[in-house]
């Protein structure tokens, strides 16, 4: 092992072997298990049909290896267009996804607003939280899966969707979640606030975004002539120190900023839902444009909306398909590095304590639904 002292001393005098020793410490079959182990948690504690979980991962596995193959150098799935050169953006899959499909949803359905004047009131606000003193555990268990899938790295997005599932399925009440159960408001946004925070971990410590936002960061960084790594919190550590203190002040602020302004929010409420869509629609198609400056993003856009919408009817889950899309490239990416260096042999995934561990967990998240609906009929046969 090498201290940490010791590490520096590397760095500052001989780079390539310490990136050779960090290597050593985390090499691609590591990281495979890492994202193999998300993947799987994915799977496990989905609420709906595994196999459903497992269809929309696929497609997102197969929309991430669209583009430059980054170990050969190849162009995959590409059929010719130039605009499909750079792969499907995160982006623009999420807003047609989660924005363009929302919006049919809601046509489809009818939705209309029918809004009063909003007004703060102090004592609902201090009676929810003293509600939420009730549901610790939701909390508790919330801000663990977001900083496991922040880490990991996978995203607000992905935790949310992943902390709604898990509470669901354990709340007695999970058939009322969606009719204004505070338990399903708790959970998500507990483990998208946890997703995002944890996510800075391993880009500053590895340099590895865990979050689109965390990737704007890295860049921010590196403009800056500020390097990632283990020395940043050594060479840098006022910075670093004040980028976390600046976590808990920008908390502070948005709860102040979005208490105040909730009768703007309740107002908007009073506007026709036409109007509504098709300012939502034009902001969509504006966000999507700008990620590349392209116009066939916009239709990228419109393709995935649809479907979202399809998928939606037909109860596939979108979190998995956002998760492999985001991974994918990376995962296969490492799992290709991995074989290159034990020249094939699969037993590079075994090979020491920490990837065998990481491993041996990822399978048991994925046959977990099997092995939770067989306990389940044991225990029955055993009551009957």
């Amino acid at each position: 092992m090498v201290s940490f002292k010791g590490f520096e001393k590397i760095v500052r005098q001989n780079e390539p072997l310490a990136m050779h020793t960090w290597f050593q410490l985390g090499g691609p079959a590591e990281f495979f298990a890492v994202m193999f182990l998300a993947f799987a948690s994915f799977i496990g504690l989905s609420s709906g049909s595994p196999f459903k979980t497992m269809a929309s991962m696929m497609l997102g596995f197969l929309l991430a290896g669209v583009g430059l193959d980054t170990v050969t150098g190849e162009l995959r799935g590409t059929f010719g267009s130039t605009e499909l050169m750079r792969g499907f953006n995160f982006l623009v899959v999420v807003i047609g996804l989660f924005g363009i499909s929302e919006i049919l949803q809601s046509i489809e359905e009818g939705l209309t607003f029918r809004g009063r004047e909003g007004r703060i009131d102090l004592r609902a606000v201090l009676r929810t939280w003293a509600e939420m003193l009730h549901h610790k555990a939701i909390v508790v268990r919330s801000a663990l899966i977001g900083c496991w899938m922040g880490i990991t790295p996978a995203g607000a997005t992905p935790a949310s969707f992943m902390s709604y599932g898990v509470a669901r399925r354990l709340s007695r009440h999970g058939r009322e979640f969606g009719q204004g159960r505070i338990e399903g408001v708790i959970a998500p946004e507990t483990a998208a606030h946890a997703a995002g925070t944890s996510a800075l971990l391993p880009m500053l410590t590895l340099g590895i975004p865990g979050s689109p936002t965390a990737a704007v960061l890295l860049g921010g960084l590196i403009m800056w002539g500020l390097q990632p790594g283990p020395m940043l919190f050594v060479e840098q550590k006022d910075f670093v120190w004040g980028l976390i203190a600046s976590m808990y002040l920008g908390n502070v602020v948005g709860l102040l900023i979005v208490v105040v302004a909730v009768p703007w929010f309740a107002a908007i409420l009073r506007v026709p839902f036409p109007v509504i869509a098709a300012i939502i629609l034009v902001v969509c198609a504006i966000g999507a444009y700008t990620v590349n400056n392209a116009a066939f993003d916009i239709v990228l856009m419109l393709i995935f909306g649809v479907l979202g919408y399809v998928m939606k009817k037909l109860d596939y889950p979108l979190a998995p398909l956002v998760l492999a899309l985001v991974l994918g490239d990376r995962t296969e990416q490492s799992f290709r590095q991995a074989l290159l260096l034990s020249e094939g042999s699969f037993t590079i995934f075994v090979s020491n304590g920490l990837v065998t561990s990481i491993m041996a967990l990822g399978f048991l998240m994925l046959f977990w639904p099997l092995l939770s609906k067989l306990w389940s009929r044991k225990s029955a046969a055993a009551g009957a």
